[in-house]
């Protein structure tokens, strides 16, 4: 029987794709499960979502038989090096994120998570040497002037959105360039995580602000917060490997369009005039460069 011709690293893989929409669909329902946690303190969230993250992942790791991976990382000082640096980027991503939902600032998030696709490309182009056209290179710059739009009328930078966008950015550039499996990878930041997790969560029950174990919803709520994050990251961290890094940012449409939609539609956030130009200004930047990147796609199958 025939083997499957090797993945080349400048090409797109159905499997990648499937994993990356499923990753972005979840993240898209997400702020309506962190909007239950608004009442506790955003650092709080977090570390409870990487310390219940390590069970599902090492279950995942173990079915796969992968350990030996992860125990060859973790002797290994330039991956354990990588692995620090994607997920401090990770952690203040998480952070910054829920923070906005608990503040009422979902249309920020939504609006970091618009910037970053064209973001990654222009990251591509910058570190990876992947060629954008004119009409990728003038969506970048609709977008930016976008970001110029909320900048003027609010007299100040929209910080939690360029925050999301360059955490963000700079995790999936490092996450591709990781030199261990995604699952592997993902254990692998949320054990350098749990150190500095279990250590503020110690401190803050010892001084009485602990919501784990108090009311019975908001304990579950947390530990629930594992599998909200580990299985869109597991999705994600697979797709990231089998995807371009330009694909892969391009996709993450979905996720804020869902954001968007929850935010007005459901948190009934206020839609002001500055957002009323910037936001379609971004949605139009991602129409040409999608339909760039379809043109593209088109002339290389022939």
């Amino acid at each position: 029987m025939a083997q499957p011709a090797p993945r080349k690293a400048d090409q797109d893989t159905p499997a990648g794709l499937a994993f990356a929409l499923g990753a972005y669909v979840f993240w898209g329902f997400l702020p309506l499960y962190l909007k239950l946690l608004s009442h506790i303190p955003p650092v709080e969230v977090v570390a409870h979502r990487v310390i219940w993250s390590v069970p599902l992942a090492a279950l995942v790791l173990i079915l796969l038989r992968r350990t030996s991976d992860l125990m060859a990382a973790l002797r290994n000082p330039r991956v354990l090096l990588m692995g620090c640096v994607t997920a401090t980027l990770v952690s203040i991503n998480w952070g910054i994120y829920v923070w906005s939902i608990s503040i009422d600032r979902t249309l920020d998030a939504a609006l970091g998570y618009y910037i970053n696709p064209l973001f990654s490309v222009a990251l591509g182009a910058i570190l990876l040497g992947e060629r954008l056209n004119r009409a990728q290179m003038v969506a970048i710059a609709i977008a930016a002037a976008a970001v110029i739009v909320l900048w003027v009328d609010a007299g100040s930078l929209p910080w939690a959105a360029i925050a999301l966008t360059l955490s963000w950015g700079f995790y999936a550039f490092f996450k591709k360039s990781l030199p261990i499996g995604p699952n592997q990878g993902f254990l692998l930041e949320v054990l350098i995580l749990t150190i500095p997790s279990l250590g503020y969560l110690a401190w803050l029950n010892a001084n009485g602000g602990g919501h784990f174990g108090g009311e019975t919803a908001d304990t579950w709520l947390l530990v629930g917060g594992g599998v909200a994050t580990a299985v869109p990251l597991l999705l994600y961290a697979n797709g990231a490997k089998l995807l371009r890094l330009s694909t892969i940012g391009i996709l993450q449409y979905i996720a804020p369009t869902m954001i968007f939609l929850v935010a007005v539609l459901v948190f009934d956030e206020p839609f002001d005039r500055a957002r009323m130009i910037a936001f379609p200004m971004i949605w139009l930047a991602l129409v040409i460069y999608s339909g760039s990147m379809l043109r593209q796609l088109r002339s290389s199958s022939h």
